[in-house]
Formats: C-alpha cells, sequence, structure tokens
C-alpha cells in the first residue's frame, strides 16, 4: 500500500500510522531538496529522528530511503531511474526487510 504525504516531515507520522494498522515494515521514499535557507538541515535532522523514534517506538523496520540532496540531478542520479547510478527505494525496501528476518 502507498501512502502519500505532503513533504518529507510527515513520513514518520504516516509511518507510525501504518505500523498502528498492522503493517509489518514501512519503506520511507522521498527527499529533501537543499535551498537557500537553514530549513533544509531542520528537516532532514526532524525526518530522520522522527523515523528512529518510531521505528525503536514499534520496534520494527524502516527503510529509510529519504534523500538529501544539493540539488535535482543529485536526486535523480539516486531515483532508479533508467540511467541512474542508485535506486535508492529499492535499497531501502531490501533493508527493510532484511531486518524482518531478525
Amino acid at each position: 500500500k502507498v501512502f502519500f504525504v505532503p513533504g518529507s516531515f510527515e513520513i514518520p507520522l504516516a509511518a507510525q500510522k501504518a505500523f498502528e494498522q498492522g503493517f509489518d515494515a514501512v519503506v520511507a521514499v522521498g527527499l529533501v531538496l537543499k535551498g537557500e535557507t537553514p530549513h533544509f538541515d531542520y528537516v532532514c535532522q526532524g525526518v530522520t529522528q522522527g523515523v528512529i523514534d518510531v521505528q525503536l517506538k514499534f520496534s520494527k523496520p524502516i527503510g529509510y530511503g529519504v534523500l538529501m540532496c544539493e540539488n535535482l540531478d543529485q536526486a535523480i542520479a539516486r531515483s532508479g531511474r533508467p540511467g541512474s547510478k542508485e535506486d535508492k527505494g529499492f535499497d531501502s525496501a531490501i533493508a527493510a526487510l532484511s531486518l524482518l528476518q531478525l
């Protein structure tokens, strides 16, 4: 099931809601794109800590695929699109599935 949220900062709450609904794992995929203000740093820190807190609270894995990039080209290179060098969404899904085996 896919849950869409308005921004990456809202990912931890969506993950918490998924666990409350009985899901065994979450794959969190998002993007925080750096702008001209320190807002980027606060959002990156908030979403990261929020995801950590939720997975520890529920003792369930969250594959962390939230990209934090300086520009759109960096995000595309990690998006799994044809020609990209990485697929962080796939990698995050594998991480969550691996943790289910513990």
